[in-house]
């Protein structure tokens, strides 16, 4: 059954406003702009960051994830997402995959490389989309031995 021109429509500005989730994710994290960051999670939403970080439930775990535990150890991050898929579930749910590098310093200037899958629940509530669940699959969490990440000077 061909999709009409209003349904395709629809769900390239779904696409959108997804892709717009997954860098907002990115800027808020990197930028250190917690109310962009809270911004695209559901107030019940999952954020399954698993070992070393844990597992952190609505906006008051999202907000300690951040604020009490990752901000702390990161002094500098830069994330870069790629490769985001979305397969419709229904009208308002979507499933996404995405992969993620980040580069950055640790709070004690250790260089780190971090490369990671996030497969996401994506669920549009009063014509708002927000991540309802968000999975982290670490595929690995490195020092950069002997490299200094530094601004150029």
């Amino acid at each position: 059954m061909a999709l009409t021109l209003e349904q395709r429509v629809e769900f390239l500005e779904t696409r959108l406003a997804l892709h717009d989730l997954v860098s907002d994710y990115c800027l808020g994290f990197d930028k250190r702009d917690m109310g962009r960051f809270l911004a695209i999670w559901w107030p019940d939403a999952v954020w399954e960051i698993g070992p070393p970080f844990g597992d952190f439930v609505g906006h008051e775990g999202v907000n300690h994830a951040v604020i009490d535990i990752l901000w702390p150890a990161w002094g500098t991050s830069t994330h870069y997402t790629t490769n985001l898929r979305v397969t419709p579930v229904s009208a308002d749910v979507v499933e996404g995959i995405c992969d993620v590098y980040c580069i950055g310093n640790s709070s004690e200037g250790q260089a780190q490389t971090v490369a990671a899958t996030y497969t996401d629940r994506f669920e549009r509530r009063d014509g708002v989309w927000k991540i309802a669940r968000r999975k982290v699959t670490m595929h690995h969490f490195s020092p950069l031995t002997g490299i200094t990440l530094a601004a150029p000077q």
